[in-house]
This record gives C-alpha cells, structure tokens and sequence, in this order.
C-alpha cells in the first residue's frame, strides 16, 4: 500500500529570517511546505495548491492574517489555520478565534511547540467543517449555542456565566487535548489581568455544579492530575 503524502502546511510570514528557518524546520519533522509573505499571496497558493493547513502570522502588509482568515471562512473554506499573535497581546488571540481560527500560538515559540499545534489541529478537523467554526456543538447531551451563548443539558437551560462559557466553548472545540491552566489562562484571560491559575479551577467548578458533571466519574470535563483539564466527551459540530 502506498503512503499516504505528509500533510502540506502553507506557512505565510512577511519575514524572510523566520521562514527561512522554520520551514526547513517543518520539513525535518515530516510536512511539506510551501511559503507565502502575506496574506494575499497565501489566497493565491491556495487557489492552486492542495493545501492541509496555514500556519500564518497576523501582523503583514498587504492582507494580514486576521483577514485571511475572515476571506476564507467567509467563502466557507475550512482549511485549518494557526495564527501566530504576539504573546502580550490577549485581543489578538481572543480575536484569532472569534474569525474562525482553529489556534493559535504565541510569539515568541519553541518550534517543537508549533509542531505539536499542527498534528492537533489536523487530527481535529481532517473530513469536515472544523469544530471551531460550528455554531453549535454537541456532545452527549450537552449542547452549546456558540453565537447566542447558551448551555442546555438534556434540552434543558441552563445558566452560566459567560467567563465559564467561554472556558466550555474552548475546551469543547479541542476535544480531547490536555490543557493547562496556564494555557487555559492565558487563552481566556490574558496575561494582562492580574488573576491565577485559580480562576481556571473556579469556573471549572461553576461548569461542573451547573451541568451536573460528577469530577470522580466526568461525563465531560477531566481533571488531568499535576497537568490541567480535557474535555473527554465526544463533540460533533450542530
């Protein structure tokens, strides 16, 4: 049986010095690459080329990467984008996800780390519209109403805060990766609120209490010991 190919990633960066050295470093750990400088030239390769997923910056001439995104889901293609934002700036990464974004990454990164994003992320949306992007999201009788913000449980309301619906929104479009509290943190609130890892486990509790969700038999919402948190349910896009 033929291999199937290594998955393609489109990595577009209006800096020469960091393509020149992550693309050979994407090459090295097992996807072919192709290179844009903005976003307008990445609507042109993925007009012609069968692209797996865009690995793109957000601040670049031209077309930056936030509208990038917008284009695309836009036109209703799902080609899975990573945005790379500036680690100070929690706006960017809030907004990388409200355009359709499937993730996101810090800058500065660990190459290793943005390796690990692209196997998630391809892993999470090969075959069909990606859960960041569904407007709702379902999972074993949970129910998530992404745009009016609303939980039910069973087909019944119930009321939750929007910091823990934000929480549920995240976890319930990476379903079955590990967080830590610190990446749930920084993901949610941002570095510039003056909050510890301690808000994440209180709206984890909100989460649990409203929904129903027993911590030593979760239907839902799993405590990794030492690490962090997965939703361990089976998500589908409503």
């Amino acid at each position: 049986m033929t291999p199937a190919p290594a998955p393609r990633v489109l990595l577009v960066d209006d800096e020469e010095a960091i393509t020149s050295t992550l693309a050979p470093y994407l090459e090295r750990s097992g996807f072919r690459v192709a290179v844009a400088a903005d976003g307008a030239q990445a609507l042109e390769t993925l007009e012609r080329e069968a692209i797996d997923i865009v690995v793109s910056d957000v601040m670049m001439p031209v077309l930056d990467g936030r509208e990038l995104v917008r284009r695309l889901r836009r036109e209703e293609r799902w080609t899975p984008v990573i945005l790379l934002t500036k680690i100070d700036a929690s706006f960017e990464r809030v907004a990388a996800l409200d355009d359709g974004a499937d993730d996101y990454l810090g800058k500065p990164f660990d190459p290793p780390e943005l390796v690990s994003r692209i196997r998630a992320v391809l892993r999470r949306t090969t075959g069909g519209r990606p859960l960041v992007s569904a407007p709702t999201l379902v999972a074993d009788g949970l129910e998530l109403d992404r745009a009016g913000r609303r939980v039910r449980v069973g087909g019944d309301p119930r009321e939750v805060t929007p910091k823990a619906i934000a929480l549920l929104d995240y976890l319930m479009a990476h379903p079955g990766e590990v967080h830590t509290r610190e990446h749930l943190l920084q993901a949610l609130w941002g570095f510039e609120f003056a909050v510890t890892t301690r808000a994440v486990d209180h709206r984890v509790a909100e989460l649990r209490r409203v929904l129903g969700d027993d911590p030593q038999r979760p239907r839902w919402i799993e405590t990794i010991a030492g690490v962090g948190y997965r939703f361990a349910g089976e998500v589908r896009a409503g």
